[in-house]
């Protein structure tokens, strides 16, 4: 076995070391195949000689207490068994957090997108997370609710206003910020509920046979309807015109309606729940974004900052109601007033 890591790598060994049992061999190369925003790692293993006909596999390497294999394994089955492309359990050590996959491939969504590809790509994304939201079951996930909703817009104000930007906010800027979680919220729950994967975006979408593989999916939990097709229209990583949105939306929307999903019989209303929905995810990335940079060393996040601060803005600026989070985003930024529409 050759493994390409630091000699110091006490986590790295310990996975070589669990792969020969699995493998039943020593013959096989290790390499790191790619690291996400968690204190999880992915290694791509190649065996001398094919195993159970994989050329290659994933070792994942989640070291508890901070990560929790058991999550991964149960969404990874209701993906498979919802028709959905994701990494087959090949082998699991839930208690060390060491678990082996299949492998899909090295090329992501964002390595690919271009305007060429995009129509294709997105079209099987779609698709992809039809067949997620229509395997829903209320009993196997946990619940997008009130508590999980607003617990991840308070990383807003803690790491983005207070740590990434340096501001401390008035207790009439505190107000308006806490109203306007109270409207965003009021929307997110009044939406109809479905399977939500939390990061279906261009860096989690593999090109693939079939197509997309999905990855990243351990969070996932019950709730609006409308959450992963924000992260994948208006991905931290890649940006279209609003056009394109509208257009990929709308072939979304007329796909569930055909498959009884239950979207809102009128687009302009699924539209709108689309935006609001999207105000609660950009807070939140922001939030994330900034609290990987300070707290974990991982600043090649805030390249990411302004597209997802400009779908923030140009949201809440097509709505009345959420005007004064706009004006409050602008005051905290240096940034001149953004005119607010009548929405």
């Amino acid at each position: 076995m050759t493994a390409t890591a630091s000699a110091q790598d006490i986590r790295l060994e310990l996975v070589a070391s669990w792969a020969t049992t699995v493998l039943g061999t020593d013959r096989f190369t290790l390499a790191p195949a790619s690291a996400d925003a968690s204190f999880r790692r992915y290694f791509r293993i190649k065996p001398e000689t094919p195993w159970r006909a994989q050329a290659t596999l994933i070792a994942m390497d989640a070291p508890a207490p901070m990560e929790d294999c058991r999550p991964y394994v149960h969404v990874a089955k209701l993906l498979a068994d919802a028709g959905v492309h994701a990494p087959e359990v090949l082998a699991a050590d839930l208690e060390r957090g060491f678990l082996l996959l299949t492998d899909l491939g090295a090329r992501t969504y964002l390595d690919a997108l271009d305007d060429a590809s995009a129509p294709a790509l997105y079209a099987d994304a779609i698709d992809s997370l039809l067949l997620w939201q229509s395997a829903t079951r209320d009993d196997t996930l946990g619940s997008y609710d009130e508590t999980l909703l607003t617990r991840e817009l308070a990383l807003f104000p803690d790491w983005y206003i207070g740590r990434h930007l340096g501001r401390e906010l008035s207790p009439a800027q505190s107000r308006t910020l806490a109203d306007a979680f109270r409207l965003i919220v009021g929307n997110n729950l009044a939406q109809p509920r479905v399977y939500v994967h939390r990061d279906y975006h261009s860096r989690n979408l593999m090109v693939s046979d079939p197509n997309p593989g999905v990855l990243d999916f351990q969070d996932a939990v019950v709730g609006p309807i409308t959450y992963d097709l924000v992260s994948l229209l208006r991905d931290a990583y890649v940006e279209w015109d609003e056009e394109r949105q509208i257009d990929w939306a709308i072939c979304y929307w007329e796909r569930a309606r055909k498959r009884g999903l239950p979207v809102h019989g009128d687009f302009a209303a699924f539209w709108h729940d689309f935006e609001w929905m999207g105000v609660q995810r950009q807070l939140k990335v922001l939030g994330i974004f900034a609290r990987l940079c300070h707290r974990d060393g991982k600043a090649g996040y805030v390249d990411a900052m302004p597209r997802v601060s400009g779908y923030l803005r140009g949201a809440c600026a097509r709505y009345r109601a959420l005007g004064p989070l706009a004006a409050l985003i602008d005051e905290l930024e240096d940034r001149a007033p953004v005119p607010v529409a009548v929405l």
